[in-house]
């Protein structure tokens, strides 16, 4: 969900009522609840987030729009994320000067060109960033940490 002031990122999952709602302005993150999340606010899905990057303009959310099943390790599916939005935090552009505008405009198509190139694979249940190898040699503390934790 997107506001003028915040975005707004809503689990899809049974029973999530938690919220992640990020300042455009002070660029903090927070949890909230669906509640909090105005009507006004414009909805459309995501399937992630991939992070946030500063540029000339200020700093910008990237967001995965699409993505495909790539296949399946123990049952936890992998998917490659295939289109990605840029979402500026600041509202307007004025602050800019012409020579600043073009600056940020070369920034981002190589942030889009880089983001175009195969590569960017994630899993929702699955720990992608430790080998099967490290996985088994981690301790039963580890492996009942969610993903987010570890």
């Amino acid at each position: 969900h997107i506001t003028p002031e915040k975005f707004y990122v809503e689990a899809c999952d049974d029973g999530a009522d938690d919220v992640l709602a990020i300042d455009r302005v002070s660029t903090e993150f927070t949890l909230t609840v669906k509640k909090d999340v105005p009507p006004s606010a414009v909805t459309r899905p995501i399937y992630g987030i991939l992070g946030t990057i500063r540029l000339v303009a200020g700093t910008y959310l990237i967001v995965i729009t699409k993505k495909k099943k790539v296949g399946e390790i123990f049952s936890h599916a992998i998917w490659k994320a295939t289109d990605f939005d840029i979402l500026s935090y600041k509202k307007t552009m004025l602050h800019l000067t012409d020579i600043q505008l073009q600056d940020n405009k070369v920034f981002l198509s190589m942030l889009s060109h880089v983001l175009s190139v195969d590569g960017f694979y994630f899993s929702t249940t699955y720990d992608l960033t430790h080998t099967l190898q490290r996985l088994a040699n981690t301790s039963p503390e580890f492996q009942e940490m969610s993903l987010l934790e570890r």
